[in-house]
C-alpha cells in the first residue's frame, strides 16, 4: 500500500501468451521479511491490531444492546417492494450506526498498527509498544492524531453498506423468480457475492485511509519519495488518482507492475 517495492518484478505471461511484469506477491514478500526480521517479523502490529478488533466486537455488541435488533423490522417475502425496501433501509441505518461508532473507537489502535508494519520499511522503532505509542502520538500530534485517516475509512465503510445491502435486495426482488426452486439458497448468498464485489471498488477508501494514518508521522514510509506530505484525504486521492494507484496493494498473488512492460528490458 505503501510502494515500498524492495524486490525487483518479475517477467511473467498473460493469458494471450504476451510478456507482463508482475510484482512480488504475499508469499515472495512474506519470504523477504522473514529473512530481513526473522518470523517475528510477520507479526509486527500484531498486538494493537487485536486490540482494534476487540474494541470493535464490543462496541459493536454494546451499541446492539443499546437498540436492539429485535426492535427491527426484518425484510420478508410476503412484504410488497415498497416496505421491503423501508425495511432494508431501516436495517442498513441500524448496521451503519454500529460500523461508524465502532470505526470511531477502534480507529486509533488502527492507527498504531499501521505505523508499527511500515517501520519495516526505513528500519525504525519509533513505535515499538502500544502504551509508548499512545504516549508519542499524543505528545507530537495531539487527540488528532488518533484520527488520521478516519474519514475515507468511515466514507468506505458507509458506501460499502449502502451499496451492498441495496443491491443484494434489488437482486433478490427482482432477478431471482419465486417458481425457481432453489431461489432461497441463491437469495442467500447474494449479500455475500455483492459484498465481495462491492468491497473492491470501495477499496480506494481503505488505501487512502491507511495511506494517511501513517503519512509525515516521521516515518519513512509516510515521507518522500514513498509518499508526498499529504494535506488532506482528498489531497491524498487525488494523488493517487493521478498516478493510476487508486488500487495500489489491492492484489496478494498477481500484482501486474504499474509501469508498461515496454519500459523494462524483457529479454
Amino acid at each position: 500500500q505503501v510502494g515500498h517495492e524492495p524486490l525487483p518484478p518479475i517477467v511473467g505471461r498473460n493469458v494471450l501468451g504476451r510478456k507482463i511484469l508482475y510484482l512480488p506477491g504475499f508469499f515472495t514478500y512474506a519470504r523477504h521479511i522473514v529473512e530481513v526480521d526473522g518470523k517475528r517479523g510477520l507479526f509486527r502490529g500484531l498486538t494493537p491490531r487485536l486490540i482494534s478488533s476487540t474494541l470493535s466486537t464490543i462496541t459493536r455488541g454494546s451499541v446492539k444492546k443499546a437498540f436492539p435488533l429485535e426492535d427491527m423490522e426484518h425484510v420478508s417475502n410476503k412484504d410488497d417492494v415498497k416496505t421491503s425496501l423501508r425495511k432494508v433501509v431501516k436495517e442498513t441505518s441500524h448496521e451503519m450506526m454500529m460500523q461508524c461508532v465502532s470505526r470511531v473507537v477502534s480507529h486509533p489502535l488502527h492507527v498504531i498498527s499501521m505505523r508499527c508494519m511500515v517501520q519495516f520499511v526505513g528500519r525504525e522503532v519509533k513505535y515499538s509498544g502500544v502504551f509508548s505509542a499512545i504516549a508519542r502520538i499524543f505528545k507530537e500530534e495531539g487527540l488528532l492524531g488518533f484520527f488520521v485517516g478516519l474519514v475515507p475509512h468511515i466514507l468506505g465503510d458507509v458506501i460499502f453498506l449502502w451499496c451492498c445491502n441495496l443491491l443484494a435486495h434489488f437482486i433478490n426482488t427482482y432477478a431471482v423468480d419465486d417458481n425457481f426452486s432453489q431461489a432461497s439458497v441463491i437469495r442467500s448468498y447474494t449479500k455475500f457475492v455483492m459484498g465481495i464485489a462491492v468491497s473492491m471498488l470501495t477499496y480506494p477508501f481503505l488505501l487512502v485511509g491507511d495511506l494517511m494514518a501513517v503519512n509525515n508521522c516521521g516515518l519513512r514510509a509516510g515521507l518522500p519519495p514513498y509518499a508526498p506530505a499529504f494535506a488532506s484525504w482528498i489531497h491524498c486521492w487525488r494523488y493517487l488518482s493521478a498516478q493510476g494507484q487508486l488500487f495500489r496493494g489491492s492484489s496478494l498473488l498477481f500484482r501486474r507492475a504499474p509501469m508498461p512492460a515496454s519500459s523494462f528490458p524483457l529479454d
